[in-house]
């Protein structure tokens, strides 16, 4: 009699583990292999998962990158948000991210080609107009930083080397040399930053011949980025942070 309790109190605590684990395991999927941590995530982080790698395979990394690296990076935040337990917003942002994967690369409108008009008659032959000297476009090109960084690399120093040239070649162009940075660390601090490098590449100009009074600097800090960014401690170093972090040069002639 007892043996025959014992064996009813173990099949009611079977039951009653196995429903809290079906309870528990609601709304979750299991972890894909390159998703370390647990075993299984909320749905919508596996679905965004799962809609990145079909987006890849259809070519959209390839078709418009930026908005697909922007995408993925959302993807990753929102799995770094659920670790911090913070699961109604990883899921938000996930749904969010779906979205903007499934709207990536949108077809291009297709303009209907209008018929060609007939043609009219040749007119009498004008005389030709004055010849206009159509003036001659400078053009500088923009120099790249490390990260956090406002020394002057090899490679931004030949680039210089380069512009400054130009700049003796055309004594009458003044030329306003703009900071810029990436979008990681506070707006103030990447003024700041922008700055120092705008003043690095001006020191260099001026100690090569180029006279202060041709030159102007300003800082747009992280305001004017080149490429879309969403900074997180894994893309400081993306091919989006590198290109937002430079120095452009802005030609004016006189």
């Amino acid at each position: 009699m007892q043996t025959l309790f014992t064996k009813r109190v173990l099949i009611i605590i079977i039951a009653l583990f196995s429903m809290s684990l079906l309870i528990g395991c609601a709304g979750m999927e299991r972890a894909r292999k390159d998703r370390p941590g647990y075993l299984y995530y909320p749905s919508a982080l596996v679905k965004a998962d799962q809609a990145l790698d079909e987006a890849r395979a259809a070519g959209k990394d390839r078709e418009c990158p930026a908005e697909f690296n922007a995408a993925k990076d959302m993807v990753d935040k929102a799995y770094e948000i659920y670790m911090a337990c913070r699961d109604k917003d990883a899921i938000a942002m996930a749904n969010d991210a779906i979205g903007k994967i499934k709207a990536l690369c949108p077809p291009k409108p297709v303009v209907e080609k209008k018929p060609e008009p007939k043609p009219e008659p040749p007119a009498p032959t004008p005389p030709p107009p004055p010849l206009v000297v159509e003036p001659v476009k400078i053009t500088l090109e923009d120099i790249h930083f490390d990260f956090d960084e406002a020394t002057l690399t090899k490679v931004a120093l030949d680039i210089l080397d380069s512009n400054i040239k130009t700049l003796k070649e055309n004594q009458g162009v003044n030329v306003q040399i703009e900071g810029h940075t990436c979008a990681h660390g506070s707006e103030d601090y990447n003024t700041a930053l922008g700055e120092r490098r705008a003043n690095a590449v001006k020191e260099y100009l001026a100690n090569q011949g180029i006279s202060a009074d041709r030159m102007t600097t300003i800082s747009y800090g992280e305001t004017r980025l080149a490429m879309p960014e969403i900074p997180t401690p894994k893309n400081k170093d993306s091919k989006e942070a590198k290109t937002n972090r430079r120095v452009h040069f802005e030609v004016n002639v006189k």
